[in-house]
């Protein structure tokens, strides 16, 4: 990936000392990079004669002076018997002659026709495995929380996992044997091999798993594995100011990356369910999908019916279906379907998010035309992942302050959802997750999964967040990308999202990565200027929904209009209630915001007051850091400190078929740099909040 990290200055003083900087491109001017004292990282691979080899890729490729300055990164360092075994299995790659690609390009059998700088085949392949062992940011084994996806300087994701005898591995080859090196600028973990990375296709790295067979060919029938070929869009990407609000100059992407993730039941999962072969699988698929019209609503609005015939190419025949609705558009290892709750992981990297026992979860569009599934982590020890699991009533409560009772929250049966295993296999852009039950759109996920307050995160159905890395970002590799600078934020070029549509060049576009902030998953999606633009909502079961946005009041906020249509087209869009001044404090009169654990009602008819002005508390699943409480009635609720809210937009109407845009506009023409911010939005039912019996709950 291309940065563009333009007159960025550096002023580092040690002893009255100052020196400055400027940092131009990914590739740095060596010359104008400080020198660190103490063994850096790259000393570290210089002093170990077990690691020579590595060593002198470092310096063919000219990494070694970036390993040499200051910065924070971390090194798999592969042995010299490491790299020996992965060089001879590049010589002798049948499969790489067979595409034409003789012995990877290599000369000879040697360390040394890698290092060829004569060969650019060589001296390519040579700069990817270099990169793809370094990482911006110090990753410790504790920091990696037993299983973990690193961005490496290639821009290509490992993954990470503890095996049985406690060690770390790396995409499931290569173990760290020797973790934890601390060095001056980073970390160094020696590594047993050379850390193998796939060049296949999801389509072709199920086929050559093992045990798949059958919904491999089911895949293959349907042709949507043709739809899982690009890596990246076909664009490159400019900028003119990329400067944050105080000034400084931010990185910006110049390409942008396209992945997917596969949910595939092996071939014993489906003779559990009296499947063994692949007209099997037609014949099931049928009998699911031939009635979906009944639940599916997408159908009879677009005049689609279901096919049960041979054209298994066809959209809405029963087994394309079936396969589509397996298939998200967005690249995430197992460790990123949701913003984990990891226990007993370092406190930076803890999740500390989750407060008041609030549970990861979150929802994802299918390749099924305008479907969801839910992804969810229960608060069990095995930390297990469900997809389109079930409670009744859930985001109801017949408690005050709880979540509800056990009694209320029915699991029985096919509530549980479908099991995820804890597996990763990779391809060059994206992973396929084995998964434990038949996964099915059936009437039971549009009635019941996503029958609940749906609380989308605008860095989840935004997926270019996911498929470029940056959702998951530290903030030590967000410094790195500002050439050492600002930690906390990039920026984008204002077409760089397909569901984001900029009506002014005067908007900002902006990503705060996660850190202490009071924000939902501990992130958002933000800007400023004169703004004026619209984001695509995800598409959710026909039905009326009442709309709210999450916010932060703040003294920088803007004044912001809202509004709503089925299109792009401005003159078509209808507005949502008044004008949203997001630099009243909360406490204000206009709000009424107050500490609910100080009232003797906690706080149930200052909520109703809320309301009815339009506005509601934060949820209490999250919060800005942790206080080491655990109790929500002291201070252990998002907002206690600064009263951060929830407004209500209105009620929708919204047709599964029809997509809808959502516009904030700002209203306040003589101010140029007030904020503003999509952190999540919330779709209601009105069965939810019209519910006779149960009230909704504070999570």
């Amino acid at each position: 990936m291309n940065i563009k990290n333009i007159n960025t200055v550096f002023k580092l003083a040690f002893g009255g000392l100052v020196l400055v900087v400027a940092s131009c491109n990914i590739e740095p001017d060596e010359s104008d990079l400080y020198t660190a004292t103490g063994e850096t990282a790259f000393q570290f691979v210089e002093n170990d004669s077990t690691l020579t080899s590595f060593r002198r890729m470092l310096s063919r490729t000219r990494l070694d002076k970036r390993l040499s300055t200051w910065g924070e990164y971390t090194c798999f360092a592969p042995t010299n018997a490491a790299v020996t075994e992965y060089i001879d299995s590049l010589y002798n790659d049948e499969e790489a002659a067979s595409k034409g690609n003789p012995h990877n390009g290599l000369a000879a059998n040697s360390l040394d026709a890698l290092l060829d700088s004569t060969n650019y085949k060589a001296d390519s392949l040579c700069n990817e495995i270099v990169k793809y062992h370094l990482a911006d940011g110090g990753k410790t084994v504790i920091s990696m929380g037993g299983g973990a996806t690193i961005t490496t300087m290639l821009g290509r994701t490992i993954t990470t996992r503890t095996n049985d005898a406690g060690q770390t591995v790396i995409n499931d080859a290569a173990v760290v044997t020797s973790a934890d090196n601390t060095v001056t600028n980073g970390v160094v973990h020696v590594i047993n091999k050379v850390i193998p990375k796939t060049t296949r296709s999801l389509a072709n790295a199920l086929q050559l798993a093992d045990g798949f067979s059958i919904f491999s060919q089911a895949l293959e029938l349907t042709g949507l594995g043709d739809s899982l070929l690009a890596s990246k869009k076909d664009k490159t990407y400019t900028m003119g100011d990329h400067s944050d609000n105080n000034g400084d100059q931010l990185y910006y992407p110049t390409e942008c990356k396209l992945g997917f993730t596969i949910f595939v039941e092996s071939d014993d999962v489906l003779a559990a369910n009296g499947i063994n072969n692949v007209q099997d699988l037609i014949t099931y698929a049928n009998e699911q999908y031939k009635d979906a019209a009944g639940w599916y609503d997408y159908l009879s609005e677009t005049g689609n019916t279901v096919s049960t015939g041979t054209d298994y190419t066809n959209r809405f025949n029963a087994l394309n279906m079936f396969i589509a609705y397996h298939i998200l558009n967005a690249s995430m290892a197992q460790d990123q379907l949701v913003f984990e709750n990891k226990a007993g992981v370092s406190p930076s990297e803890s999740k500390w998010n989750y407060v008041n026992n609030g549970e990861p979860y979150d929802y994802y569009a299918t390749f099924l035309p305008n479907t969801l599934i839910k992804i969810w982590q229960p608060n069990t020890i095995t930390k297990t992942l469900y997809i389109n699991r079930y409670e009744t009533f859930n985001t109801l409560t017949d408690e005050i302050g709880t979540m509800g009772s056990d009694a209320l929250h029915q699991k029985a049966g096919w509530f549980k959802g479908v099991e995820i295993e804890r597996r990763d296999i990779m391809a060059y852009n994206g992973y396929i997750h084995p998964i434990k039950e038949m996964l099915v759109y059936n009437s039971r996920v549009p009635k019941g999964v996503l029958n609940e307050r749906l609380r989308f995160d605008a860095t989840t159905f935004l997926t270019e967040f996911i498929n470029n890395g940056f959702r998951y970002m530290s903030k030590s590799e967000v410094s790195s990308l500002n050439g050492g600078g600002s930690g906390q934020r990039i920026t984008f070029p204002l077409d760089y999202f397909d569901n984001v549509k900029s009506y002014t060049g005067e908007n900002r576009f902006a990503y705060n990565v996660k850190g202490d902030f009071g924000l939902y998953q501990a992130d958002t999606f933000q800007g400023w200027g004169s703004y004026d633009l619209a984001v695509k909502l995800p598409h959710v079961p026909s039905g009326t929904y009442e709309m709210r946005l999450y916010y932060s009041p703040m003294s920088h906020g803007g004044m912001m209009q809202f509004y709503i249509g089925t299109s792009t087209n401005v003159q078509e869009m209808t507005a949502l209630d008044i004008p949203l001044d997001v630099r009243i404090s909360a406490t204000d009169a206009r709000i009424g915001w107050t500490k609910f654990y100080e009232e003797d009602d906690l706080g149930i008819a200052t909520d109703e007051a809320m309301r009815n002005r339009g506005y509601m508390r934060a949820p209490c699943s999250f919060r800005r850091k942790p206080d080491g409480t655990g109790d929500m009635l002291t201070k252990n609720c998002r907002g206690e400190e600064n009263g951060f809210l929830r407004r209500i937009l209105g009620k929708v109407d919204m047709k599964q078929s029809r997509d809808y845009w959502f516009r904030i506009k700002n209203v306040i023409s003589d101010e140029k740099d007030l904020k503003w911010q999509i952190d999540f939005i919330e779709l209601v039912p009105l069965s939810v909040i019209n519910n006779d019996q149960y009230s909704e709950d504070w999570y």
